[in-house]
């Protein structure tokens, strides 16, 4: 779990009396993980493992510390699965793969599909909740559902009125955050299966992520702003900065993840930029580039998977190009420890 105080984080606070940190720092490591890249990807709470879905392997689990590849995880035997959302449950004993039309809920421990179901429409995007019991589903029919994933069937439907691009839960499984192509980003009450806040946008939401105890929300729209703002309320409290150029192409964020005590926000592009930002604020007090595969070829690399380290300092990052990376603010001698030293 990514816990910090001011003390850890001091060094990096220079950034915040010069304004956004303009300087992007290199990967500390890279490790390749698929040879052509690959559609979709999750990283566990802590990075210690990451699911992979290569468009040329289908799915995978992979244990980072040692580098290697502990399980394939295809839909089905001798075909290769286009994996299109993954995702971890918090205590990292669950992994979940779907492909447009199917979800397989995965024992990390063993390696075994332990279900596996046909979706109830074309799934866009798709979240694990807690214990691995549900999974909540953005569909192109224009919802998002909760759907059991231990027993079967649908036990809520969220109705937006185009299609839901991203949604996201909170850690107790009591809320829901859907993203729609109707311009809205809508916070749900899970137990009583209504709208809290409705949280309008001037193009289609993208993006949205959850804080783990439900309190801060970010959506982000394709031509529109990145917005933080209170779950409670629906007031806005802060806009992560984007370049009017790039407002203009649409280069949006592509992922996002709080950590634990909500002082921090870590963020991808689709431009191989990862920042961290200081909450409430929003001050960007480190900036990462990854890596292009061929640097000599026009191509980019979008960032599918961010995640915090125990380590203050430590951070991980997934490019759709194929590779996992780890990020340092500064090398370990430099920060001060867990316990301030």
């Amino acid at each position: 779990m990514f816990k910090v105080t001011h003390k850890l984080f001091f060094p990096l606070l220079c950034c915040l009396a010069l304004g956004a940190c303009d300087h992007a720092m290199p990967p500390k490591q890279s490790l390749e993980v698929a040879v052509k890249g690959m559609y979709a990807s999750a990283l566990a709470e802590d990075g210690s493992m990451a699911i992979i879905g290569s468009i040329h392997h289908g799915g995978s689990l992979w244990k980072l510390n040692s580098q290697e590849r502990l399980y394939n995880w295809n839909h089905s035997d001798g075909e290769t699965t286009t994996v299109v959302a993954a995702d971890f449950s918090s205590d990292g004993f669950w992994g979940l793969t779907a492909d447009p039309a199917t979800l397989v809920l995965w024992d990390t421990r063993t390696g075994e599909g332990t279900r596996f179901w046909r979706a109830p429409g074309e799934i866009l995007d798709a979240v694990l909740g807690p214990g691995g019991n549900t999974a909540l589903l953005g569909l192109s029919d224009h919802s998002a559902v909760l759907f059991d994933i231990q027993r079967g069937g649908i036990r809520q439907t969220l109705k937006h009125s185009n299609r839901v691009r991203s949604v996201d839960l909170s850690q107790d499984g009591q809320l829901a955050l859907t993203g729609s192509e109707d311009y809205t980003a809508a916070l749900w009450d899970l137990r009583s299966g209504k709208v809290i806040t409705r949280f309008k946008h001037n193009d289609d939401v993208q993006l949205v992520k959850l804080s783990a105890d439900g309190s801060i929300a970010l959506s982000v729209s394709k031509y529109d702003r990145a917005l933080l703002w209170h779950t409670r309320t629906g007031e806005i409290m802060a806009e992560l900065p984007l370049k009017a150029q790039h407002l203009k192409r649409g280069l949006a964020f592509t992922v996002a993840r709080f950590s634990d005590d909500n002082a921090y926000l870590l963020t991808g592009r689709p431009d191989q930029i990862v920042q961290l930002w200081k909450l409430p604020e929003a001050a960007e007090i480190a900036r990462w580039e990854l890596p292009k595969r061929d640097k000599w070829k026009p191509t980019s690399a979008a960032v599918i998977a961010v995640a915090f380290d125990p380590q203050p300092h430590r951070f991980h990052a997934i490019a759709s190009n194929g590779f996992v990376h780890t990020l340092e603010t500064k090398t370990p001698g430099e920060l001060p420890g867990a316990d301030g030293k």
